[in-house]
């Protein structure tokens, strides 16, 4: 079993996703973090879940490793991928398990650790992990068995810590929010964030049945929303997804603002109120919009690659507070450990109060470079789909279009992760222009591959 850039993740019922594997990873998660723990960190872990039906199954099987290599779980029940985070730092606890696909389908699911700082568990540990794995399955004796309860308040914890990143000058009174939770993790909490804030609030996707999540809502599908934000006649509009930690935002008009320009709303006003502290951390997909609106105000702006442990990892390294993905993972160092949804949200919410500006007005400030990308199947390439940029064909067209395109556009061939596929993804000051290049670059990986 392999951890990925964000864990384990895979379809139900195949591997690594069963019963027996979920078994052996706690199991072994258990020795690891039983051994690792010095006591000021005690051998306990909590385990939280999104809203998938076998979210049930994985969950036992978790809580039966790690009460075997005598670790004591805290069952947190359904709650964001963040809320997490921050009760494993509160708890003081050796890990916290979420047990989540984010925004995929509900027949897919996933884990992935935090450590005792509420950030996501560091490659050694992981590699030990995996290694205990494979050293296969051991019980302690019943003297030396973990033991397990249910948190009672995990949800009303968390609720209060999203509260408290919201400063005290402001307020939600008089504001009507339209809030899709995606059937997800944060159905039940996400709510009462806001309305206990002051705002009016009309809810979708806060019916999960365990098969629902993601389906045809949440942040990986606004137009529903974008919908909801016109007939309610919202002030404006917040997505989630599955387990709370990507974040799309809707202005009154029913227009998406995406994750760049909700980025560059908080950047913007960190910078305003003289609370920047490092770079702003982008991707390599971040708008080359987001790019110049920040550089052109005096900010510096980096490229991470693609996933949120990228960005974090660039943000620590040069002291930065603030970055995200095109997709609404959203980093706010200075409030929280990791990507959540809801304390971003509330960022935004902060900025339109202090400034007296509606979504719409701050999203203008970062104008939008039109991009497309177009993914290209090379499984039967005769060679790995991280070579297909260096074949000779490909570098000539890939430099012919960054030429014809100079400083206002930008030209990425990026080999996926999980499917047998490059995407080539091109951005410029017209639609025009992508239209032009975009089909020239496809023809040449698509001619790579073919050999």
């Amino acid at each position: 079993m392999k951890f990925g850039t964000d864990g384990v993740r895979g379809r139900v019922g195949v591997e690594p996703m069963t019963a027996s594997n979920m078994l052996a990873l706690g199991q072994a998660a258990g020795r690891v973090l039983a051994a690792k723990a010095d006591g000021k960190i005690k051998r306990r872990v909590l385990i939280g879940k999104d809203t998938r039906v076998s979210g049930y199954m994985i969950e036992s099987a978790l809580e039966a490793g790690l009460i075997a290599a005598g670790v004591d779980v805290r069952l947190l029940g359904p709650l964001p991928t963040p809320a997490i985070a921050y009760l494993t730092r509160t708890f003081r606890a050796s890990a916290g398990i979420v047990i989540s696909a984010s925004h995929n389908p509900y027949y897919d699911n996933g884990i992935k650790f935090f450590g005792p700082d509420g950030m996501k568990l560091d490659d050694e540990t992981e590699a030990a992990i995996e290694a205990a794995v494979s050293e296969g399955l051991h019980t302690n004796d019943s003297d030396s068995l973990g033991h397990a309860k249910r948190v009672d308040d995990a949800a009303g914890r968390y609720i209060e810590f999203c509260k408290s990143t919201y400063p005290a000058d402001c307020s939600l009174a008089g504001m009507h929010i339209a809030l899709d939770c995606a059937h997800g993790a944060a159905y039940m909490c996400a709510p009462k964030v806001f309305e206990e804030l002051g705002a009016q609030v009309t809810v979708m996707g806060t019916e999960p049945n365990g098969v629902n999540i993601n389906d045809g809502v949440g942040s990986t599908a606004p137009a529903a929303l974008m919908q909801l934000v016109q007939e309610s006649g919202a002030d404006v509009g917040i997505a989630l997804d599955g387990d709370a930690d990507r974040l799309q935002m809707v202005t009154a008009s029913g227009d998406l603002v995406d994750g760049d320009q909700l980025l560059y709303i908080a950047a913007t006003e960190r910078q305003r109120l003289g609370e920047l502290k490092g770079p702003v951390v982008g991707t390599i997909m971040s708008n080359l919009g987001l790019e110049n609106a920040i550089t052109e105000q005096g900010m510096q702006f980096m490229r991470a690659d693609v996933g949120d442990r990228y960005v974090m990892a660039e943000l620590k390294q040069h002291g930065g507070v603030i970055g995200g993905e095109t997709s609404g993972h959203m980093l706010c160092l200075d409030k929280t450990t990791t990507g959540d949804a809801i304390v971003a949200a509330l960022d935004i919410l902060a900025a339109m109060c202090r400034r007296q500006q509606d979504l719409a007005t701050l999203a203008a400030g970062m104008p939008q470079y039109p991009q497309e990308t177009i993914n290209v199947d090379v499984e039967q390439a005769s060679f790995a789909k991280a070579e297909i940029a260096a074949q000779p064909a490909v570098v000539a067209a890939k430099q012919a279009a960054e030429a014809a395109l100079g400083k206002s556009g930008r030209i990425i061939l990026r080999p996926s992760g999980t499917q047998p596929v490059v995407r080539v993804t091109v951005e410029a000051e017209t639609e025009a222009l992508v239209a032009e290049h975009l089909p020239v670059l496809v023809a040449a990986v698509e001619a790579a591959a073919k050999g």
